[in-house]
C-alpha cells in the first residue's frame, strides 16, 4: 500500500539544523527498509497559483486555495504493508521533523 505523509507547519523552510539531521536519519531508515518512494519540501503557499480550467474557464488566482496560518510544508510518499505500519512511520516522521503530519492512503 502507498501513503502520503503531509508535513504541517505555520512557516516555510523553517527546519532547524537539528531537525534536518533527524529528517535525514528518518529518510535513510525509510530507504533501508523499503518504505521510501519520494520526499520533498514545499514552497510557501503565498507562491501558489490556483488554476481552474474546467469547461475552458481559464480562471487563475495567485495564492493558495486555503486561507489558514497552517499549511503543507513538505511530504513523504511511502510504501507500507498496512495502515498500522504507515501510522507508525508517520509517527516517526512527525518526531523527526518536529511538526504535525497528516497520513492518507493513496487510491
Amino acid at each position: 500500500m502507498r501513503f502520503l505523509i503531509s508535513v504541517i507547519d505555520d512557516q516555510s523552510n523553517s527546519g532547524s539544523e537539528e531537525e534536518m539531521k533527524a529528517i535525514d536519519v528518518f529518510n535513510d531508515k525509510l530507504q533501508a527498509n523499503g518504505h521510501w518512494i519520494f520526499a520533498c519540501g514545499l514552497s510557501d503557499p503565498k507562491t501558489s497559483t490556483l488554476i481552474d480550467n474546467r469547461n475552458d474557464a481559464n480562471l487563475i488566482h495567485e495564492g493558495s486555495l486555503f486561507d489558514s496560518f497552517e499549511h503543507y510544508s513538505g511530504l513523504w510518499l511511502i510504501e507500507a504493508a498496512d495502515p498500522k505500519t504507515a501510522k507508525a512511520l508517520a509517527t516517526e516522521g512527525s518526531k523527526a521533523c518536529n511538526r504535525k503530519v497528516e497520513l492518507r492512503s493513496l487510491l
